[in-house]
């Protein structure tokens, strides 16, 4: 079985470029897989506390996927611009214009993609038409790359330096300082609260209660992937074009390791920091959080290097390559997967419920039986998945 196992991952890795950094590929697998392993438990009730996002103030490893993912984003972003024939500014801004409103679309298709069948009285046009929320993951990574893409064919490398102190700047100048109302006219500045910042009151002002995340938060409700806080998430994205720019300096392997490394341990530390005047938040995506997650991308991705590029210990990561490689289809999937699940029944009972209730539950318990479902979703994932890896079968927008 392991022999059969390690030339499943050797058949992988051989189909590769000799000269590409399989560092980034397996990073990228890693953070995508994360990231429906996460989203995916047998039951919400029973998950272990490294697999839920912080409540408010604070982090988890989960809180680290997503920016993680738009970090990648932007390394990719920066060497596929290198790699590229030279195009006009102007025909690469159409290229990355139509591919944003691409995935703007994918992630306003996951919304809406759900109906309640067990519900006699359920209606699609008042509970998902009406009631649509306009941003999420797909929404956020839509807008984040194409600010990135003006970003990156406009200013050099002090010029992403100042974009992403600007982007932070200015949001931070709007939570502290911007006063705002209540419908009641109470006036307020400053906050970090749950439902009661300037990011919540504009997202409950411009995109409305019923079309957020949190529509019950008060006294106003918002979005975790809101308007405001995308300013420093797009700051992420360009931190990612300046570790790629390192990537691909005449520097030799070690040093570029080791430089990953400096900043990594810099930024988290200086994040921790400034936790105590600044919460580190992910709802918020405050600056500290851009920079404990962007230290913690750099920092897994030189143990990547190490691992794969130096020591070339690389069997472990061809099942991340395979994910890696189709990384929207395969959240694409995944995502009409979960909602299949949710709609479909056994009895009065969603597929899902009854499949954990039925199965997992009693074989393995309640918080090991929630993570099992989840690795099984995985496992069936990772056959689709390398079935399309095999054929060629990248899904691009």
């Amino acid at each position: 079985m392991f022999a059969a196992i390690k030339r499943h991952c050797q058949q992988i890795l051989g189909g590769m470029p000799a000269n590409r950094l399989l560092a980034l590929d397996a990073l990228r697998g890693l953070t995508i897989t994360a990231m429906i392993l996460v989203n995916n438990p047998g039951s919400w009730s029973y998950v272990y506390g490294p697999l839920r996002h912080a409540q408010w103030h604070g982090w988890t490893v989960t809180d680290l996927i997503f920016p993680f993912f738009i970090v990648i984003v932007g390394m990719s972003l920066q060497l596929s611009l290198q790699r590229q024939p030279r195009l006009a500014n102007a025909e690469i801004l159409k290229q990355a214009l139509l591919r944003s409103a691409k995935l703007y679309g994918l992630g306003l298709f996951l919304v809406l993609f759900y109906y309640n069948f067990r519900d006699p009285n359920y209606s699609y046009v008042e509970q998902k038409i009406m009631t649509i929320r306009t941003l999420g993951v797909l929404q956020r990574i839509a807008l984040v790359y194409l600010c990135t893409v003006v970003i990156a064919l406009y200013c050099g490398t002090r010029g992403r330096v100042v974009a992403i102190l600007a982007l932070c700047g200015v949001y931070l100048a709007a939570m502290w300082w911007w006063p705002y109302y209540t419908e009641q006219g109470v006036r307020f500045a400053g906050m970090f609260e749950f439902g009661n910042s300037f990011a919540a009151w504009l997202d409950h002002t411009v995109l409305g209660a019923a079309h957020v995340y949190y529509r019950s938060a008060t006294p106003f409700a918002f979005d975790p992937e809101g308007l405001w806080s995308t300013l420093p998430a797009i700051a992420n994205c360009v931190s990612g074009l300046l570790i790629a720019q390192w990537l691909q300096t005449e520097r030799n392997l070690v040093q570029k390791t080791r430089g990953l490394l400096l900043f990594g341990v810099v930024a988290v530390w200086l994040a921790e920091l400034w936790h105590f005047v600044l919460p580190i938040n992910k709802s918020l995506w405050t600056p500290s959080f851009v920079a404990l997650s962007t230290g913690y991308c750099a920092l897994a991705l030189a143990a990547c290097i190490f691992l794969c590029d130096m020591k070339k210990y690389r069997l472990w990561a061809a099942p991340f390559v395979v994910f890696g490689a189709n990384a929207i289809l395969f959240f694409m999937l995944a995502g009409v997967a979960a909602r299949l699940l949710g709609m479909l029944s056994v009895g009065n009972s969603a597929l899902q419920s009854w499949l954990f209730s039925a199965v997992y539950q009693p074989l393995f318990g309640d918080y090991n039986g929630s993570l099992a479902f989840a690795l099984s979703f995985l496992a069936l994932s990772y056959l689709l998945m390398h079935w399309c890896y095999r054929r060629g079968y990248v899904f691009k927008v």
